[in-house]
């Protein structure tokens, strides 16, 4: 099949201006023209690739990248005769370089590749929209909803009543978007449901009797939210999302939670009800959380462990339910060497 790219490049840049702009220290010639990236084994002279795991090293030696990301504890890996730019952080100069080379890949773009009003958007005379709002084909805009400017409303996407979008937005086909107050320059991904109940039931001898759910969502500047992401509203007391905050795809963020600023939240999270989450908490895959838990500013979650208490700022933690790393790493050896010395035994009993 031949490779097919959906993604414009911005424009052919020289390596030495690329060097600059992308924070890294040109090592060879800086008059190649670069356009593209790709990986070590499909880079032509015109790409520039990306080197941070010694497993590649032989994808390394045998590329025909124009020039290649590096970091300068890997140079003795780097092949005679190939260009590199040596990074304090490689990941960080890589992920600039393609901010340069395809500006159009940073935010989802219209569908249609249509800006304005769609005639066959549904817009409620009552809604706000300000100078240069692009909004695609099925969208329902509701009653009292206010868009900001620049902000692109994908096809099918529907915005609640009274709800206000910031400017400069990027909200996906197929979100639902109410009760919620949203920051400018958030990019909310295809598929996502905010606003909606929390899951708030009285259970009793009588039944279970639904609780109301009144509070709203917030969600401040920068912030973006991936793809089948759901987050609750409040009960009586808003959600949270911090600045800056960036959400993987298929979190489920429950009602009264409140995350802080800058964190990092990866797929398949479940946060139940009334959590804190200070700012910059990075948070591992399918990570669960026990309601009313409180997270400390910088902590760190394993994927797949379950948060039962409340977790000291700066931690590390990790396990089911989740611990200091040492102490969780300490059980796992712990019980593997149990386990490895009662096999030993069954081997020798059974002869």
């Amino acid at each position: 099949m031949v490779h097919k790219t959906f993604f414009a490049s911005g424009g052919a840049v020289a390596l030495a201006d690329l060097a600059v702009r992308c924070e890294a220290e040109l090592a060879g010639s800086g008059d190649r023209l670069i356009s593209s990236l790709a990986t070590l084994d499909e880079a032509g002279e015109a790409d520039l690739s990306f080197f941070d795991n010694p497993r590649y090293a032989t994808s390394l030696a045998t590329t025909r990248a124009g020039a290649v990301v590096i970091a300068r504890k890997h140079l003795k890996l780097l092949p005679d005769g190939l260009t590199a730019l040596v990074a304090a952080d490689p990941q960080r100069s890589f992920a600039m370089a393609g901010h340069i080379l395809y500006p159009g890949a940073l935010r989802p773009q219209p569908i249609s590749g249509f800006e304005g009003i769609s005639s066959r958007a549904d817009i409620h005379p009552s809604a706000v929209l300000e100078e240069g709002v692009t909004v695609e084909s099925f969208a329902v805009i509701a009653p009292g909803a206010h868009i900001g400017a620049g902000t692109h409303i994908g096809a099918g996407a529907a915005i609640g009543p009274g709800s206000m979008i910031g400017r400069d937005c990027r909200i996906g086909p197929q979100v639902t978007i109410q009760h919620c107050l949203m920051g400018n320059r958030v990019i909310v991904h295809p598929g996502v449901a905010i606003g909606q109940d929390g899951f708030g039931y009285a259970a009793g001898a009588r039944g279970i009797l639904k609780s109301v759910q009144i509070g709203r969502v917030i969600v401040q500047d920068d912030v973006e939210i991936g793809a089948g992401t759901t987050i609750d509203r409040g009960a009586i007391r808003d959600t949270v999302i911090g600045e800056g905050t960036k959400i993987d795809n298929q979190v489920q963020i429950a009602h009264n939670v409140r995350i802080g600023r800058h964190c990092i939240i990866v797929s398949q999270v479940g946060i139940a009800g009334s959590v804190t989450i200070g700012d910059g908490v990075l948070v591992g895959g399918k990570a669960g959380f026990n309601g009313h838990v409180t997270v400390g500013d910088g902590a760190q979650i394993a994927a797949a462990s379950n948060v039962a208490g409340d977790v000291p700022a700066g931690a590390r933690w990790g396990g089911t339910p989740a611990k200091p790393v040492r102490e969780w790493f300490r059980e796992v050896t712990l019980l593997s060497e149990l386990a490895k010395g009662k096999s030993s035994q069954r081997k020798h009993d059974d002869r």
